[in-house]
Protein backbone atom coordinates (compact mmCIF):
# COMPACT_ATOMS: atom_id res chain seq x y z
CA UNK A 1 0.00 0.00 0.00
CA UNK A 2 1.31 3.44 -0.84
CA UNK A 3 1.86 6.09 1.76
CA UNK A 4 -1.03 8.49 2.38
CA UNK A 5 -0.67 12.17 1.53
CA UNK A 6 0.26 14.21 4.61
CA UNK A 7 -3.05 16.13 4.61
CA UNK A 8 -5.00 12.86 4.43
CA UNK A 9 -3.07 11.49 7.41
CA UNK A 10 -3.97 14.57 9.45
CA UNK A 11 -7.67 14.40 8.49
CA UNK A 12 -7.84 10.71 9.40
CA UNK A 13 -6.06 11.35 12.69
CA UNK A 14 -8.73 13.91 13.62
CA UNK A 15 -11.48 11.43 12.69
CA UNK A 16 -9.91 8.92 15.07
CA UNK A 17 -9.97 11.47 17.92
CA UNK A 18 -13.73 12.05 17.77
CA UNK A 19 -15.25 10.24 20.75
CA UNK A 20 -18.01 7.64 20.29
CA UNK A 21 -21.41 9.31 20.22
CA UNK A 22 -20.04 12.60 18.90
CA UNK A 23 -19.43 14.03 15.41
CA UNK A 24 -17.54 16.78 13.58
CA UNK A 25 -18.57 18.25 10.26
CA UNK A 26 -16.25 18.25 7.27
CA UNK A 27 -15.82 21.99 7.83
CA UNK A 28 -15.10 21.50 11.54
CA UNK A 29 -12.25 19.13 10.68
CA UNK A 30 -10.79 21.58 8.16
CA UNK A 31 -11.09 24.44 10.64
CA UNK A 32 -9.54 22.34 13.42
CA UNK A 33 -6.58 21.59 11.15
CA UNK A 34 -6.38 25.19 9.93
CA UNK A 35 -6.14 24.15 6.30
CA UNK A 36 -8.28 22.88 3.47
CA UNK A 37 -12.03 23.07 3.49
CA UNK A 38 -15.10 20.84 3.70
CA UNK A 39 -14.66 19.51 0.16
CA UNK A 40 -11.04 18.54 0.75
CA UNK A 41 -11.96 16.75 3.98
CA UNK A 42 -14.85 15.01 2.22
CA UNK A 43 -12.52 13.86 -0.55
CA UNK A 44 -10.05 12.44 1.97
CA UNK A 45 -12.85 10.63 3.79
CA UNK A 46 -14.23 9.23 0.51
CA UNK A 47 -10.83 7.94 -0.60
CA UNK A 48 -9.25 6.83 2.68
CA UNK A 49 -11.86 6.99 5.46
CA UNK A 50 -12.80 3.31 5.54
CA UNK A 51 -10.12 2.52 8.14
CA UNK A 52 -11.33 5.15 10.64
CA UNK A 53 -14.72 5.90 12.24
CA UNK A 54 -15.98 7.61 9.06
CA UNK A 55 -19.51 7.96 10.43
CA UNK A 56 -18.25 10.55 12.94
CA UNK A 57 -17.28 13.02 10.16
CA UNK A 58 -20.55 14.32 8.75
CA UNK A 59 -22.35 16.87 6.63
CA UNK A 60 -23.32 20.05 8.46
CA UNK A 61 -27.03 19.36 7.94
CA UNK A 62 -26.85 16.15 9.99
CA UNK A 63 -28.14 13.92 7.19
CA UNK A 64 -26.29 10.58 7.10
CA UNK A 65 -23.96 10.02 4.16
CA UNK A 66 -26.05 9.10 1.10
CA UNK A 67 -25.67 5.43 0.26
CA UNK A 68 -24.35 4.64 3.73
CA UNK A 69 -27.34 5.69 5.85
CA UNK A 70 -28.11 2.27 7.33
CA UNK A 71 -24.52 1.51 8.25
CA UNK A 72 -24.06 4.97 9.75
CA UNK A 73 -27.32 4.76 11.71
CA UNK A 74 -26.29 1.39 13.14
CA UNK A 75 -23.07 3.00 14.42
CA UNK A 76 -24.93 6.04 15.78
CA UNK A 77 -27.41 3.88 17.66
CA UNK A 78 -24.66 1.63 19.03
CA UNK A 79 -22.66 4.64 20.24
CA UNK A 80 -25.64 6.60 21.56
CA UNK A 81 -25.13 9.50 19.15
CA UNK A 82 -28.00 12.01 19.56
CA UNK A 83 -30.51 11.66 16.72
CA UNK A 84 -33.71 13.43 15.82
CA UNK A 85 -36.49 11.95 13.75
CA UNK A 86 -37.03 13.13 10.21
CA UNK A 87 -39.92 15.59 9.82
CA UNK A 88 -43.36 14.43 8.75
CA UNK A 89 -42.74 15.76 5.24
CA UNK A 90 -39.82 13.33 4.99
CA UNK A 91 -41.85 10.18 5.60
CA UNK A 92 -39.67 7.13 5.31
CA UNK A 93 -36.50 9.17 5.63
CA UNK A 94 -33.72 8.23 7.99
CA UNK A 95 -33.31 10.21 11.21
CA UNK A 96 -30.83 13.08 11.19
CA UNK A 97 -28.13 13.74 13.72
CA UNK A 98 -29.11 16.16 16.46
CA UNK A 99 -26.15 18.38 15.60
CA UNK A 100 -26.46 20.76 18.57
CA UNK A 101 -25.98 17.82 20.95
CA UNK A 102 -23.79 15.54 18.84
CA UNK A 103 -21.20 18.04 17.59
CA UNK A 104 -17.76 17.79 19.18
CA UNK A 105 -15.40 20.77 19.25
CA UNK A 106 -12.22 18.79 19.87
CA UNK A 107 -11.60 20.51 23.20
CA UNK A 108 -9.18 18.86 25.56
CA UNK A 109 -7.86 16.25 23.14
CA UNK A 110 -4.96 16.06 20.79
CA UNK A 111 -2.73 13.59 19.06
CA UNK A 112 0.90 13.61 18.05
CA UNK A 113 1.20 15.63 14.87
CA UNK A 114 -2.44 16.69 15.02
CA UNK A 115 -2.97 19.89 16.92
CA UNK A 116 -5.91 22.23 16.62
CA UNK A 117 -5.29 25.37 14.64
CA UNK A 118 -5.41 28.41 16.94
Amino acid sequence: MSELPEYAERVLAVAELIPPGRVMTYGDVAEWLGEGGPRQVGRVMALYGGAVPWWRVVRADGIPLPGHELRALAHYRQEGTPLRQAGSSAAGSAPRLAMARARWDGAGDGAPGVTPHT
